[in-house]
């Protein structure tokens, strides 16, 4: 479908990446991976040619359109939710227009077997193939769905977009991308601004959509439930796996420890060579050997280890203060902004030594509540504190909290207190700001930059309680990696607001989920929460185990009761496929008939009384691909089932 060849970028008289070549093909699922700043952005603006290689081609069919999600970008003003969203339909709306035009057209066309009356001909069944694509004839209905996918209340969609922060304005711009149904997806770090549902229905989304998908993400959980290819920029070349990216990572180690082995094989053969060479340079007896050894040498296309990023935050944090056995404890408590009431009667305690995860869609009051906590806002009910107690906080708006005219080295140097002095720089060291870098101000700092330098605020003093806003953010995975390894050897209590299922996962022993203005604790990690609640696709499934937790009180289901209604609710669903797949073999053989049929009136001498019926043969066509395309698509739920 789309395909670079031997595409070189030269960046300041220095190679991104040299003479690669890929493909993509109709139904590929590519998770594009690789260190901060291999080119993985460059490579998909390449593709959207918003940048010419330097040298190669890119060949893209004319009737293939591509959806480009870039990490920023500027948001269209002046309109509500629902209105922006809807431009999305803007070529269904021309695609409608253009076929109006052509049937009109050929309806007062007489001779059909001119150039000009096939040319049409053609053209409509190119506009009825991109048509049935993108198959909507409710607009306003399937833009509903989508935005609440994303997490948008059907209040929301009468608000101009202009209401909301940059995330959630994000997010429109994706619904926008995801309605108009393009052949070829490229999304760089679409879940950065998505709470768990959101970042759930997604992955349903594009798990089950017919065209295909580039995805550039840090969220590990996200990659393997989408992608089945892994394309990897490394040291200039590119390495395409058929393999998700946990298998990927397995699979580069073996190809690194390979390559690893040939590269010490040929040193030392290089070195026995060059030895040989330098002993026996000036005998006469033995210079057509030396000569020969040379040209081996000259000729030897030097193995190159793979340049694997090395550099990483490396840190642990300081041991927690002895704080008393209850951290935290509210009672009753509410918040709300004007009439707008964010949280209400909560009741929440937590333990010395705790570890928690805050969990639900975005405005349900994560991040409100963490703020009462912190004693930042006013609110009604009761907050009690530990004895002892002093707070930690990483904030999730870098730019509320760190002072921009500030350099690198005064952010840190302005609150330390005591020995801590003398270790700043090694601090700075551990968070990747070495030399000229503690000089920079914090205004020139790019996020990866400013979520390290709050975390290394963190390292000044010791603290009995850790609470972080979306820590993960902007890290990359194995900064995530040691952050969490730091974590989970923290021996104080910690709060942590996060979409992120694999950082969460191990790190923490009990989930918050807020919903409904309520909070509900929920005991065990993150993935068995989010196993017994559903939340993507087995909706059904958590009604009826709601209902039957109605009838046997508040105790959770058994492990053995929950897989048989998981086992009943999936066999209902295979017998239902089934059912589809064999209505579906029927009307492809009914097309395949009908097909045949015209095919002998068209052929027949004569002359065809119906004008139509090139329209009709068009329009069948296009169906009996609709239903081959929708009989694959069925088989293969069925096998994955």
């Amino acid at each position: 479908m789309v395909s670079l060849n031997n595409v070189t970028i030269d960046f300041s008289g220095k190679d991104l990446f040299t003479e690669i070549s890929f493909v993509i093909n109709q139904r590929d699922r590519i998770g594009l991976v690789g260190k901060n700043g291999a080119g993985k952005s460059t490579l998909l603006k390449i593709i959207t040619k918003e940048i010419t290689p330097t040298k190669g081609w890119l060949a893209i069919p004319n009737n293939v359109k591509i959806g480009y999600l870039p990490q920023q970008m500027i948001y269209p003003v002046g309109q509500t939710v629902l209105q922006e969203a809807l431009c999305a339909f803007t070529e269904m709306i021309e695609i409608e227009k253009e076929i109006a035009e052509i049937n009109k057209i050929i309806a007062e066309t007489e001779d059909y077997h001119s150039e000009e009356y096939l040319k049409y001909i053609n053209r409509l069944s190119e506009l009825n193939q991109r048509q049935d694509i993108l198959g909507s004839n409710n607009c306003q209905a399937e833009t509903e769905q989508v935005l609440k996918g994303l997490g948008f209340r059907q209040t929301d969609f009468s608000r101009q977009t202009n209401e909301f922060s940059g995330g959630w304005r994000m997010r429109i711009e994706l619904a926008k991308l995801l309605l108009q149904k393009p052949n070829l997806f490229l999304l760089d770090e679409p879940t950065n601004h998505l709470d768990i549902e959101s970042i759930q229905w997604l992955e349903d989304f594009l798990s089950d959509y017919p065209g295909a998908v580039v995805i550039i993400s840090h969220d590990r959980t996200f990659l393997d439930t989408v992608t089945k290819r892994t394309i990897e920029i490394a040291n200039g070349n590119l390495y395409d796996y058929d393999a998700s990216y946990s298998k990927f990572v397995l699979l580069r180690e073996e190809r690194r420890q390979t390559q690893l082995a040939a590269y010490q094989n040929q040193q030392k053969y290089i070195e026995e060579t060059e030895k040989f060479i330098e002993r026996f340079r000036y005998k006469a007896t033995k210079a057509v050997q030396v000569q020969s050894r040379i040209k081996q040498l000259d000729k030897i296309e030097r193995i190159e280890i793979d340049d694997i990023e090395t550099s990483c935050i490396h840190f642990k944090f300081p041991p927690a203060p002895r704080a008393g056995d209850i951290v935290i404890e509210a009672i009753q408590l509410s918040k709300r902004y004007g009439e707008n009431l964010i949280i209400e009667d909560i009741d929440f305690i937590m333990e010395r030594g705790e570890k928690i995860a805050f969990v639900g869609r975005n405005g349900e009051g994560k991040t409100t509540f963490a703020r009462v906590i912190l004693n930042e806002i006013e609110y009604t009910g009761k907050l009690k504190y530990g004895h002892n107690l002093n707070i930690g906080y990483y904030a999730q708006n870098q730019d509320e909290h760190l002072q921009l005219d500030k350099t690198v080295w005064q952010t840190l140097d302005d609150i330390a207190i005591g020995e801590i002095r003398t270790k700043l720089r090694d601090i700075l060291g551990a968070f990747l700001f070495r030399d000229d870098d503690i000089d920079k101000k914090v205004n020139v700092l790019s996020g990866g930059e400013r979520a390290r330098l709050a975390l290394a605020k963190l390292l000044l003093q010791p603290y009995s309680l850790l609470l972080l806003d979306e820590p993960t953010n902007h890290l990359d995975m194995k900064s995530k990696d040691i952050l969490k390894k730091a974590l989970k050897a923290y021996d104080g209590s910690l709060i942590i607001v996060s979409h992120d299922r694999d950082f969460l996962n191990e790190l923490v022993e009990t989930v918050y989920e807020f919903q409904n203005k309520k909070i509900r604790q929920h005991k065990g990690g993150i993935f068995d929460f989010l196993r017994r609640k559903k939340i993507a696709d087995m909706q059904e499934i958590e009604r009826k185990i709601e209902k039957k937790q109605e009838k046997i009180g508040d105790d959770a289901l058994t492990e053995n009761k929950l897989k048989y209604i998981e086992k009943k609710e999936q066999d209902k669903i295979i017998r239902k496929i089934k059912k589809q797949i064999e209505e579906c073999e029927l009307k492809i053989t009914n097309l395949e008939n009908d097909i045949e049929r015209t095919n002998k009136i068209m052929s027949e001498p004569g002359i065809i009384q119906d004008k139509n019926i090139f329209q009709k043969y068009t329009a069948m066509q296009n169906k009996l691909k609709e239903e081959m395309e929708n009989w694959e698509k069925l088989n293969h739920e069925l096998e994955n089932l």
